[in-house]
């Protein structure tokens, strides 16, 4: 299984209290996911902060307007700092998402790691390489010009 690794860093200029408590809310993915994924949580959320073993499920629409079931688990807090959710069911082998916030003079600073497969052997890889990796470019970029706009900020 060939895997991939997508990261990007972005500066906000917030505390990363403020930043934790943004990006640990499940709720606010629906916020930084381009519209047209339909991105809905099915979990009934609760205020309670994410832990290590919670599930949450959604739908979503990467390709061709088609719904997928996916379900992640934190695998990993260390709050403020660190989060990693994992897949467990949806369309990758693999899709590990490591959310690290790390305090800067300013605000704070936030890199997104993803480690990820996709199934299908050769034909996955022709996938990547055609749809899959500019898809998750196009995710990111919309998530970073998002979070620009939500925390004014400016990216680095």
């Amino acid at each position: 299984m060939k895997t991939y690794n997508l990261s990007r860093e972005q500066f906000l200029p917030i505390s990363i209290e403020e930043a934790w408590a943004f990006f640990s809310n499940p709720m606010n993915l629906s916020v930084i996911t381009p519209p047209e994924m339909k991105f809905v949580i099915l979990t009934k959320l609760t205020d309670k902060p994410i832990f290590t073993g919670m599930d949450i499920d959604y739908t979503v629409s990467p390709l061709l307007n088609i719904a997928m079931h996916w379900t992640t688990e934190i695998t990993g807090v260390d709050a403020p700092h660190v989060f990693t959710d994992r897949q467990k069911k949806g369309p990758y082998s693999l899709w590990e998402h490591t959310h690290t916030f790390k305090a800067v003079q300013g605000g704070v600073h936030m890199t997104d790691n993803v480690k990820y497969a996709i199934p299908l052997g050769f034909l996955g890889d022709i996938a990547h390489v055609m749809v899959i990796k500019n898809k998750l470019k196009h995710i990111f970029d919309f998530r970073a010009v998002k979070l620009k706009e939500l925390f004014k900020a400016e990216n680095k």
